[in-house]
């Protein structure tokens, strides 16, 4: 299968002023009854900066999509796309939005050209160039052969690639993405994340919701945990990492005096706990890689032969372990 985003054009994406922020919350707040479901959650995305949001199931990321995209109002708050700020009735800062659901949004009985086209019209494209411009977006997600078929007969990750295509039809400046790979998959899978990554690099600001912590690891330049309605961390994956003070675990096997080994190592520097076992020393270290070393040389000082090193170092899914106790699809 073709990757499909080698076609992006430039024109593609409507470019924003210089200096703006593409998306800008501030102090959203949205309560339902007694219930706040978003709690005061500040965030922003930068031109050509893909932005993951991530949370258990309940956390309020539904919401504060909903929010961003103008289709509930803030309790608290605001939020602005290219500068306009974003309400229910006013269509101006929705017109920068491409807004990809959860649950695939294509008429079956129809052919994909014939959805783009509908959808075409609601963004009031018509005439030579609306048609001009469904042609680009079939290439662009690469079905431009299938065009004139119906999306009855196409697969899981087609109709994925051919809904976000049809949110890209009014060449929008911030695309919102939740959990667009749902069901497809592992190649078409692979296939709609590297285009997603072609339409950051092409300026298109990005915020992308998924149940898959790889996919935010490989795909989002940073990452925002929200948990029971708040904002709870935010950063680069590396940056959570430390905010959190999770640690590298150094574990080597070894023959000789293991607690002779084990004793050396706690005195060196970014070595933050010892343990050893009959055959085993773990280490839990800042850097690990780089301490790898001077515990080496403190092995060979205490007489003993390492067999083994395994150095796990800590990921996005520790990280949010850590901080909202629950694993992602929980």
């Amino acid at each position: 299968m073709p990757e499909w985003g080698t076609a992006l054009r430039d024109r593609s994406i409507a470019m924003p002023e210089r200096g703006i922020a593409m998306l800008e919350a501030a102090h959203l707040t949205r309560r339902f009854g007694s219930r706040v479901a978003v709690d005061d959650v500040t965030f922003r995305v930068a031109p050509g900066e893909t932005y993951g949001l991530l949370g258990p199931n309940g956390a309020g990321k539904t919401t504060t999509i909903r929010l961003v995209c103008g289709l509930l109002s803030a309790d608290g708050g605001e939020v602005t796309v290219a500068g306009k700020p974003v309400s229910t009735s006013d269509p101006r800062a929705k017109a920068h939005i491409g807004y990809v659901p959860q649950d695939v949004s294509l008429y079956p009985d129809l052919t994909a050209r014939e959805n783009l086209t509908f959808f075409g019209r609601l963004y009031r494209l018509k005439g030579a160039a609306l048609g001009q411009r469904v042609d680009e977006v079939l290439d662009l997600i690469d079905l431009l052969d299938r065009g004139d078929d119906r999306v009855e007969s196409f697969s899981g990750g087609m109709k994925r690639r051919l809904n976000i295509g049809a949110s890209l039809l009014h060449r929008p400046s911030l695309l919102i993405l939740d959990e667009p790979t749902v069901g497809v998959d592992p190649q078409s899978r692979h296939a709609i994340l590297e285009s997603i990554r072609t339409l950051g690099s092409s300026g298109l600001a990005v915020l992308y919701t998924t149940h898959y912590m790889e996919e935010a690891e490989r795909l989002c330049d940073r990452i925002g945990i929200i948990d029971h309605g708040r904002l709870i961390a935010e950063g680069t994956s590396r940056e959570l990492v430390a905010q959190v003070g999770e640690r590298d675990r150094i574990t080597l096997s070894a023959n000789g005096s293991l607690a002779a080994f084990a004793e050396a190592c706690r005195s060196l520097e970014g070595i933050e706990r010892v343990d050893s076992t009959d055959s085993t020393v773990e280490l839990l270290a800042r850097d690990g890689r780089l301490r790898l070393p001077q515990v080496l040389e403190a092995a060979g000082r205490a007489g003993t032969s390492v067999r083994s090193v395994e150095v796990d170092e800590p990921d996005l899914e520790a990280v949010f372990l850590h901080l909202t106790g629950t694993a992602l699809r929980e």
